[in-house]
């Protein structure tokens, strides 16, 4: 190849790898901006095969030695010149693939190397299946054409819950083993250490060693009941999964219409409800995880991870247990008494509030009421211990 000609080859590279990555920054800022979940994921779909294209004419202009292309267009590419509604957005954006068809196609003719038409072809066919897609999304159409990319149900989904809950990230099932665990070791060692606090009139030897023990005991017992708990949810689980493939095997016909039934309950009509479980049927695991999902109203992905509840519930339950003892390595007798209550019940507090996290509460209430069952909790048990010390026990 001539030096002109490579010039002239390399030029016409450099310029489309600039229009493949403008237009990855453009679809992609419309997908972050599109509300409608469906639609979005197409257009980050169509922001995917515009990189890859890019990425082709990068190679391509490495390979002819040509210098390390720069994009110089804006961050979101066209999206803020794309004004008038998405309807008028997706109506230029067709526009400019059939554009980009063309142009592609003149290249072909005038272009003069043969690796780079290769992957002109191949973008070429590409670029007709965005316009289709673009087609369908105007038209509110939102089926790919065949051969193009599929919808991803599960990937749709979790973005609609995720606008549903206004951006809130759902918690994780640790967060809930942790606040139990915080208000279990707060609420059990803050009765402890008032109960012997007022058996001893706060002698800090006493309290500590008593304190220190419970939490102690209170963290392990949590840890290894949470780890429990959660391991035999799992071998529950996957027993009766076990038994649901063996029974599915023995019986398809009866599984597959016991899954209807479900679906029938829940006021799919009956001929809908046969045609989806034929469907579902035809991958027998999926078949197995539906009728699962129904019959035990769980799925695999809702069960907790054994060690992460036991790690978050004992090392919690000791967190919120040394809350009332603190007080006690620096004072004693009654100072350390009002002290710990005050710390204790502030911590009863922000425990409360921090349920909010995972209830509909508000902050201020469930944070009142934790500090009202804590201030009776250590009333009563601060009372008990000083009958108990009257009494010589």
């Amino acid at each position: 190849m001539s030096s002109a000609k490579l010039k002239k080859v390399l030029a016409a590279l450099e310029g489309d790898w600039q229009a493949e990555m403008e237009g990855y920054h453009t679809y992609l800022a419309l997908a972050e901006r599109d509300t409608d979940p469906v639609r979005a994921q197409v257009l980050r779909h169509l922001a995917g095969a515009e990189w890859e294209h890019a990425a082709l004419w990068h190679g391509r202009i490495v390979e002819l030695g040509g210098p390390e292309p720069v994009y110089t267009g804006k961050p979101g590419g066209d999206a803020d010149s794309l004004a008038g509604g998405v309807r008028m957005a997706l109506r230029r954006l067709e526009i400019e693939e059939s554009r980009a068809i063309a142009s592609y196609g003149e290249q072909l003719q005038t272009l003069g190397d043969e690796e780079s038409i290769a992957i002109l072809e191949h973008v070429i066919e590409d670029e007709k299946d965005h316009y289709k897609e673009l087609g369908s999304l105007l038209r509110g159409h939102y089926a790919p054409p065949p051969g193009s990319h599929t919808i991803n149900a599960k990937a749709i989904l979790e973005e609609m819950l995720a606008k549903r809950s206004q951006g809130r990230k759902q918690p994780g099932s640790w967060i809930g083993d942790a606040i139990y665990g915080v208000n279990d070791g707060l609420g059990a060692i803050f009765g402890i250490v008032s109960g012997v606090s007022g058996a001893t009139a706060g002698d800090s030897k006493y309290v500590l060693l008593a304190g220190l023990s419970g939490m102690i005991a209170s963290a392990l017992s949590m840890g290894s009941g949470a780890y429990l708990a959660a391991k035999s949810q799992q071998e529950i689980y996957h027993a009766e999964l076990t038994r649901e493939r063996e029974a599915i095997q023995m019986n398809g016909p009866e599984a597959r219409e016991l899954l209807s039934l479900y679906y029938q309950v829940k006021g799919l009509p009956e001929e809908d409800a046969h045609h989806m479980v034929n469907h579902i049927a035809s991958d027998p695991e999926q078949l197995l995880r539906a009728l699962a999902s129904e019959r035990l109203g769980s799925s695999e992905e809702a069960l907790s991870n054994p060690l992460v509840s036991a790690g978050s519930g004992a090392l919690s339950t000791a967190i919120g247990a040394t809350i009332p003892i603190i007080p006690f390595f620096f004072l004693s007798g009654i100072e350390a008494v009002i002290a710990a209550a005050i710390i204790s019940l502030a911590a009863h507090f922000a425990v409360g509030a921090a349920k909010s996290l995972i209830t509909v509460r508000s902050w201020w209430s469930s944070g009142f009421e934790m500090t009202v069952v804590g201030a009776v909790e250590g009333a009563v048990t601060y009372g008990i211990g000083i009958l108990l010390g009257k009494g010589g026990m």
